[in-house]
């Protein structure tokens, strides 16, 4: 499939994308929390590791109903996480480091402690009523309709001194604004201004495709493939409180503030399939840049089902736009729990050399995994409000384990979420020393994905293969690389059945196997990735 970057690819077509939760990066003040200077003194670390960006979760003022999801200023900083002085060396840092800072946009929703929300429901004829969802109760004083909470329960609150019902998509803390007025829309895009005039690289966009809803407010219909162990909120389906048609007009006014700025980006959050998810690139590339792919996070870890989603995806994205991969975020499951260890490793190299941008999740290149928090420790509101479900975000977003301290580096006091029981063993100062860990094979293929222009910029050409193995070429003029993948613990064969591929084993999850030579049938241990150099 052919290349669709532009002449001069842009910096996040050769870049890798780095999130931090600021909580649980790196503490400096001792208060277990992490925050803005202590990223900056980890910043050392991430040049290191060859990442080119780095998107820092919500670190605006907010009472932390949502752990910063639930904005009350857009244009300041938390205390918990510093000052503005702070930030503007941070930001000062990561460029002098020729990196790049992507801040978090929440536009969906605020806090309802914001002055906005304060207003709003101040009274039915203050100017900034019409800035979020207010409607009356039906005849019988139900709700407006059946909409739900992603946290659960419904999604309307009732205000008792306007007498009036007032959306939120998530907490009721967290009111959704009315995207469709356009002061709300402006009030925003000055908001985007104010750190791009202080010089941030873009943003990632939270719900992006949440934040139309149907003028009408019909009711959503059932979800016919409920099951009990899911959230409350999947009981229906989000037909007309998501993904509306209009919203790909708000998205193309916001990369229009972005255009007037010099290479700046935008990442869209959506979850939705392919054929919906490609929409948001925008008629003529006029969207995000990057509407977020999490086919390899909510799909099987499974050989055939994923050579064909990535087929499918790399079919469907437009002229002009570029993919993108994630296998982790604060929001699931990490990649190391999802998959297992070994297999995380493979993960790895599909995620670093697939075309597109990567963006990697901290703490996934020492393969941390999940850490079980005990429902007395359970902060995630998520997890809180419906405690009979195990859906708490908390366990993928522990500190980060940097060394062999009592609080593994992260802090100097107890940290807000508890470390694993093995830190000791699993952490950067650790694995730094060891060839043959994670650290060192993640940073060998962020090097060789940065330096080789058929990883980053090369076109994708799938190979059909039988079984276990997820198999692909990438080319770039006169190199080709091909990226074997056995996605299963047992061994397998790589017979290709209308080529002979001859070349050097030039990075493999064994190192064992690097400088060999291969050609016609490969021989795969499980858990196996190679990369060959073709002839």
């Amino acid at each position: 499939m052919k290349d669709t970057q532009q002449e001069k690819p842009l910096w996040w077509h050769k870049g890798i994308i780095y999130q931090i939760y600021p909580r649980s990066f790196q503490d400096s003040n001792h208060d277990g929390i992490g925050d803005l200077n202590g990223i900056i003194q980890r910043l050392d670390y991430l040049q290191w590791l060859g990442v080119s960006a780095v998107w820092i979760s919500p670190i605006y003022p907010s009472p932390m109903a949502d752990y910063g999801y639930d904005i009350a200023d857009y244009c300041a900083i938390h205390p918990l996480f510093g000052t503005m002085d702070d930030f503007d060396r941070l930001l000062e840092e990561i460029h002098r480091r020729d990196m790049k800072l992507i801040l978090d946009l929440v536009p969906n929703h605020t806090s309802s402690e914001h002055p906005w929300f304060l207003e709003s429901r101040s009274s039915k004829d203050n100017p900034k009523r019409d800035w979020y969802i207010w409607k009356d109760a039906k005849e019988d004083g139900s709700e407006p309709n059946n909409w739900l909470s992603v946290f659960g329960g419904s999604g309307w609150e009732w205000d008792e001194d306007t007498q009036q019902y007032y959306y939120h998509a998530f907490l009721k803390e967290q009111p959704d604004l009315n995207w469709r007025n356009p002061e709300v829309q402006e009030a925003m895009f000055d908001v985007m201004r104010f750190w791009l005039d202080k010089g941030v690289d873009g943003f990632r966009v939270d719900v992006m495709w949440h934040m139309v809803k149907d003028e009408e407010l019909r009711d959503n219909p059932p979800n016919p493939e409920y099951q009990e162990h899911m959230a409350t909120y999947e009981k229906l389906v989000p037909a007309y409180s998501t993904d509306q048609p209009e919203i790909h007009d708000i998205v193309a006014k916001m990369r229009q503030v972005l255009d007037a700025y010099d290479e700046r980006m935008m990442i869209g959050e959506i979850y939705l399939p392919v054929h919906r998810l490609v929409t948001y690139y925008g008629s003529d590339n006029n969207g995000a840049h990057l509407p977020f792919n999490f086919m390899l996070v909510n799909q099987d870890w499974n050989a055939r089902t994923l050579s064909l989603h990535i087929d499918e995806y790399e079919g469907a994205i437009p002229p002009g736009g570029w993919p993108n991969w994630v296998i982790g975020n604060h929001d699931q499951p990490r990649i190391t729990s999802r998959v297992g260890y070994s297999q995380a490793k493979v993960a790895a190299m599909l995620l670093l050399t697939l075309r597109g941008t990567p963006t990697m999740y901290y703490g996934d290149e020492i393969g941390m995994r999940d850490v079980p928090i005990p429902p007395e420790e359970v902060q995630d509101p998520q997890g809180l409000n419906m405690p009979d479900k195990d859906l708490s975000r908390d366990p993928a977003r522990t500190p980060m384990q940097w060394d062999t301290s009592e609080f593994s580096g992260f802090s100097d006091t107890k940290p807000w979420l508890r470390l694993p029981d093995n830190f000791r063993r699993v952490n950067v100062e650790v694995q730094k020393e060891d060839e043959y860990g994670m650290l060192s094979y993640y940073r060998r293929l962020i090097r060789m994905r940065q330096e080789e222009p058929a990883l980053h910029i090369g076109d994708y050409v799938p190979v059909i293969t039988k079984g276990s193995l997820l198999t692909f070429i990438r080319k770039h003029e006169d190199r080709q690389y091909l990226v074997l993948l056995n996605l299963s613990h047992r061994p397998s064969l790589f017979r290709p059945e209308h080529a002979n591929y001859t070349g050097t084993i030039v990075l493999a999850t064994d190192p064992e196997r690097e400088g060999a030579r291969v050609e016609q049938n490969i021989s795969m241990s499980g858990d196996e990735g190679i990369l060959i150099l073709l002839d």
